[in-house]
């Protein structure tokens, strides 16, 4: 791969990093002025990030957003949350209630 490509691709990916995060960043914000209490489940965050992401201007979301890391992360670092939500059970509906409930016991931990 010459430098040019490799540049070019570096380049692309930190666009859609930054597309990422702003997308994240403005559905986490609607999500919390909608419905604070679903939101901190849901999003796996404090009740003070939540406050700081609520009172975020829109200036600050672009700001923020045009980082080189992306904001979001995968919650599930366990195999069995994974096989919960991946399995092809013929019961698929209670393997994702189980896997809810094991997030929402992290979450509780975190708080």
């Amino acid at each position: 791969m010459n430098p040019t490509t490799t540049e070019a691709t570096s380049s692309k990916l930190l666009e859609e990093i930054r597309e990422t995060n702003l997308a994240y960043l403005m559905l986490a914000q609607h999500m919390i002025r909608q419905e604070r209490a679903e939101s901190l489940y849901r999003l796996g965050i404090s009740g003070e990030l939540a406050d700081m992401i609520e009172s975020l201007t829109p200036g600050q979301l672009l700001k923020i957003a045009a980082t080189n890391l992306l904001m979001c992360r995968l919650r599930f670092d366990e195999q069995m949350v994974w096989n919960l939500l991946t399995g092809h059970s013929r019961d698929r509906s209670a393997g994702t209630a189980h896997a809810g409930i094991l997030m929402a016991g992290k979450l509780a931990e975190v708080v």
